[in-house]
């Protein structure tokens, strides 16, 4: 028996070395990218400089993606990818005003159609359009009837299956299904009435008879798509919005 547990004993010894050269540390030096992350906290990474290895943190609320990959410094989201797994992060979040950590995309505290994309702690407010809002578990602009806690959107509180004019256009209009707005388009050579909550043969008070065809849906007449519109008012170097989202113009903050 005396012959089995030094068996026994050995093996243990053989396995627990062999995983402890798994769990080393790579040195960034060693590898051609120069850069790795580290083993146990995802917003940490080693870079190899002047050949040597020195650790380096992801911006707050950020995590490793690796080199020339994320938003920014080689980092990223960590709701983009599993970067996390098996892994803690290192750092706590520094809150700043609309933000929980200096970088991420966070709900709004008061519209489902808003959020704010934070950069360094810098907030600025986006907006879904399209008769979208903002679902936080897909970090993106969704359907209605995909967001928890905001079924019905404000556009529709008059009325859960009525019209509803859209800004100043003589063609197009919110059509509310239910609860839920989906954006029309009034068919060609006739024009939304305000008043009356149809489209109708123009003239009308607001509306003269169209002078060009009606675009296709969703088109401007300069070519660009209304579910795709410029993104504007961001912080150098933030990533693109989330699909039917729109910046909104700075406004002064308090």
């Amino acid at each position: 028996m005396g012959g089995i547990h030094i068996i026994a004993f050995v093996l243990v010894l053989i396995t627990a070395k062999g995983l402890a050269q798994k769990q080393q540390q790579e040195d960034p030096c060693q590898v051609k990218a120069r850069v790795v992350g580290d083993i146990d906290y995802c917003d940490r990474y080693w870079e190899c400089v002047n050949g040597r290895a020195e650790l380096f943190d992801c911006p707050n609320g950020l995590v490793f993606a690796g080199k020339h990959r994320g938003v920014t410094e080689g980092c990223d989201y960590p709701w983009r990818a599993n970067y996390c797994d098996g892994k803690r992060q290192a750092n706590p979040p520094i809150g700043a005003e609309h933000c929980d950590w200096l970088y991420g995309i966070f709900g709004h505290e008061t519209s489902c159609t808003r959020y704010w994309t934070c950069w360094n702690g810098t907030a600025t407010e986006q907006l879904c359009i399209g008769g979208l809002l903002y679902n936080e578990r897909a970090r993106s602009c969704d359907w209605p009837e995909n967001v928890e806690g905001c079924q019905k959107h404000p556009l529709c509180n008059d009325d859960a299956n009525g019209n509803v004019p859209l800004g100043k256009s003589c063609n197009r209009y919110w059509q509310c299904q239910g609860g839920y707005p989906r954006l029309q388009r009034c068919p060609a050579m006739l024009v939304f009435d305000r008043r009356s909550l149809r489209c109708v043969v123009p003239p009308t008070e607001d509306c003269d008879v169209p002078t060009t065809p009606a675009t296709l849906e969703g088109e401007l007449p300069d070519g660009r798509n209304e579910q795709e519109p410029e993104e504007e008012n961001l912080p150098p170097g933030v990533p693109p919005l989330p699909s039917g989202a729109v910046p909104l113009r700075a406004r002064p903050r308090n």
